[in-house]
């Protein structure tokens, strides 16, 4: 008999994660909340969970550094990804309206997505940080002159009004989440591979990284760099690329990069996500 499957997601219900987990799997399997990206890792790792969905990086604001630090540290693989626009709203309670407000709760990240919005029209609120949107939510629920920035979903699930929409900087602001598991995903028409590169410590390393992708002609999606934890100033590469680990090209890439570079870590091979036809609302 098939095992259920289950899917972890960075909680409480009424996140962004909750919605891309919900977009990637619809109503197959049982979806429970974690408190922390970490606890994500660590329950797809201890096989508590059957997949994992986290975020990785936000296009105003950039890479997820706690993400990136677990996939470093972590053996779970990426099957899948799914990028989300996420459209950011001032959420109240209903006794609560824009002019009571002396407090205003979200994640560090959303914070960061409305940096202009909040100084133009509330450069005197508390900030209050949260370990995720709808914590934020929660929280503003239950405490009085107190908003939060969260999406419409935990407005729904908290009982909260929204009295501003759209109140990111930029307008066209999405994020990318993975999706993990221990098993590798099966290849698909189109598909992503994903790398961690430890590079030796010379000159032109990252040079002789990427010239076998120039050389080859294969796309690089994304390049960033992030500290190894190994030792003082050193620097991994994530790198992003068009193709499949069993692809010819790729494999032959792979060949010329174990030449040049001190370790690789292959994160994953997975489907390219589809956005043609999306309209999502947070």
């Amino acid at each position: 008999m098939k095992s259920p499957t289950t899917i972890a997601f960075l909680g409480p219900e009424g996140t962004f994660t909750e919605l891309a987990a919900l977009e990637h799997f619809g109503s197959r399997g049982t979806f429970k909340a974690y408190a922390s990206i970490d606890d994500v890792f660590a329950a797809v790792a201890q096989k508590l969970v059957t997949f994992g969905v986290v975020p990785v990086e936000n296009s105003t604001e950039g890479a997820v550094n706690n993400t990136q630090d677990c996939l470093i540290d972590s053996l779970v693989r990426i099957v899948g990804e799914v990028i989300l626009p996420v459209e950011h709203h001032l959420l109240v309670g209903k006794g609560d309206n824009a002019e009571t407000l002396i407090k205003i709760a979200s994640h560090r990240q959303s914070f960061a997505q409305c940096r202009k919005w909040i100084l133009k029209n509330y450069p005197n609120a508390e900030l209050v940080e949260c370990a995720s949107n709808a914590e934020a939510a929660k929280f503003a629920a239950s405490e009085e002159s107190t908003g939060a920035i969260a999406g419409k979903r935990a407005a729904d699930r908290y009982g909260l009004v929204s009295i501003d929409q759209k109140i990111q900087d930029q307008q066209n602001n999405c994020t990318r989440f993975l999706v993990l598991s221990n098993k590798d995903a099966r290849p698909a028409l189109k598909n992503k591979t994903s790398l961690i590169i430890y590079a030796e410590n010379r000159p032109g390393s990252l040079y002789r990284i990427l010239e076998p992708f120039e050389n080859l002609q294969i796309s690089l999606t994304k390049i960033e760099t992030r500290p190894s934890k190994i030792e003082a100033w050193a620097y991994v590469f994530f790198i992003d690329f068009e193709g499949h680990i069993k692809d010819e090209s790729v494999e032959k890439v792979l060949i010329r990069l174990r030449k040049c570079a001190a370790e690789i870590k292959i994160l994953g091979s997975y489907p390219v996500f589809k956005t043609e036809h999306r309209n999502f609302s947070a």
